[in-house]
């Protein structure tokens, strides 16, 4: 029963977010960002929003973001899970280093209270030269997600 409850908490959310969704400016239609760190930066700022559309623009791999090869449902619940764990009151970029596989790492230090977590994004180049956030390091955020 419990789950089922989450179920339809979670389903309420994704449907309040989605109306409230703040795309991109007119005229551009551009996502990822142009560099990791900007990437990193606006995926936590869409978490922070609740705005899943936003996230989703960010999170992906080298063949642009998620939500153009991901199933509806599945990105759907994936963002719900990591708008909960990301949402902070506020963060720091404490630094950025190549990766093993050319893909940047970008440690981030988030609060939330008396709290914080320090994740290390994976965040790799995708199309057009755009960055997208493609492990924001889950493991670690532990308590973090409700």
């Amino acid at each position: 029963r419990w789950r089922e409850s989450l179920v339809r908490k979670l389903a309420i959310i994704a449907l309040a977010a989605a109306a409230c969704h703040r795309g991109p400016p007119p005229g551009t239609s551009l996502t990822g960002a142009p560099s990791p760190r900007e990437a990193a930066v606006q995926f936590l700022n869409a978490a922070r929003a609740q705005d899943l559309q936003a996230m989703g623009s960010y999170w992906g791999n080298e063949r642009g973001p998620a939500r153009d090869f991901l199933d509806r449902s599945e990105l759907d619940k994936r963002l719900i899970i990591m708008q909960m764990c990301y949402d902070h009151e506020r963060f720091e970029i404490l630094d950025e280093r190549e990766g093993s596989q050319g893909e940047r790492l970008v440690r981030i230090q988030l609060f939330r209270g008396n709290r914080s977590k320090t994740p290390t994004f994976k965040v790799i180049r995708g199309p057009s030269n755009r960055w997208y956030v493609l492990d924001a390091d889950y493991a670690s955020m532990g308590d973090f997600c409700r």
